[in-house]
């Protein structure tokens, strides 16, 4: 009996330490796969993801998804062996998402800020591509700043001082030989509110001269509409393309996407230039599962994206939002448009 008892303690103790290590110990490891994905012409949470308040809104159908890939992390042992071993995830060193120079909360801020910006370029590519005329933008205020109260992101100035500017370059030059202490006065024109004025006295700063406006201003297409982004919990740049798809579906007549189901992905530029991404297998599954046909991959991204395993998803390559558009078009049209 004695014996019999010790051959199962001998027997059973490393089943018992295996699968303390596979539920206790974490691996130093990210489990990157397919994530949710949105449709941009759809709601969430009861709000249209993409909100145009303003301009006459066309009524659209079929889908335009963007795509996200999903992040696990703090994985055990027997997390991550699960994972591997399914196919459909991929394991990282997690150093490669996580750098061991910046906290957790750094790294969201950054990709929180990221996708604040991808909100404003899509905003700026659709207004490009719709062909709106330029204003010298005020894109951010200074919190601490003079204008604070008096101008808005989103503003279009007009003159300064009675002087008209076209351009951020004129703006500048208005502003360059002014003093801290001195009042500029701003023609403005404001998103669904009637054009203004206003004075501003000028601030100082630490490591300029010339008076403080306390405003971030740019060149871009300006609309005398507002248009808005309601997706929370979302990092990262690439939802740019889908959402100026989105936003240029709702301001013309027709259907971008001929009432079927798209999806993609891309960054963009104000001028409407798509860019690369992560992850874009991952994005490819999660559309497919999502009951895509037709996914937008970046022309950087073809590559990899012939290699995801999937099936009845035509792979469309595009390189700006303009050729995008013309894609699918093409492909409502019964044509050939550029693919992977």
């Amino acid at each position: 009996m004695n014996r019999r008892i010790s051959t199962m303690i001998v027997a059973v103790v490393p089943i018992l330490i295996f699968g303390i290590l596979l539920s206790a110990v974490t691996v130093p490891y990210v489990a990157l796969g397919p994530g949710p994905t949105f449709d941009t012409l759809g709601e969430v949470d009861g709000r249209q993801v993409v909100d145009i308040e303003g301009a006459d809104v066309h009524k659209t159908s079929g889908h335009l998804n963007m795509t996200t890939v999903s992040q696990r992390d703090g994985l055990t042992l027997g997390q991550a062996m699960i994972f591997w071993a399914s196919g459909r995830d991929q394991l990282i060193p997690r150093e490669l998402v996580y750098p061991p120079d910046k906290s957790r909360e750094e790294i969201d801020e950054a990709n929180t800020a990221d996708f604040r910006q991808s909100e404003d370029s899509a905003e700026y590519a659709a207004l490009h591509y719709l062909e709106y005329p330029m204003a010298v933008t005020v894109e951010s205020i200074d919190d601490a700043g003079p204008s604070k109260g008096k101008l808005q992101a989103g503003d279009a100035i007009d003159a300064v001082n009675n002087t008209p500017v076209a351009t951020l370059e004129q703006f500048q030059a208005l502003l360059k030989p002014t003093k801290p202490g001195d009042t500029v006065v701003i023609d403005y024109r404001r998103k669904n509110e009637p054009a203004g004025t206003t004075e501003i006295t000028l601030g100082k700063h630490p490591e300029r001269e010339q008076g403080f406006l306390g405003v971030n201003v740019l060149d871009a297409p300006w609309a005398p509409f507002t248009i808005d982004f309601n997706l929370a919990n979302v990092g990262g740049p690439s939802a740019g393309l889908m959402f100026s798809l989105a936003v240029v579906d709702k301001l013309t007549t027709g259907d971008i996407n001929g009432g079927k189901f798209v999806a993609g992905t891309g960054t963009i530029t104000g001028d409407g230039k798509v860019g690369s991404i992560g992850g874009i297998t991952h994005k490819i599954v999660a559309a497919q599962e999502a009951g895509a046909t037709t996914f937008l991959v970046p022309a950087d991204n073809c590559a990899e994206a012939k290699t995801a395993d999937v099936d009845g998803v035509d792979l469309l390559k595009v390189d700006t939002l303009e050729h995008a558009i013309d894609g699918l078009r093409t492909l409502s049209a019964g044509g050939e448009p550029p693919r992977c």
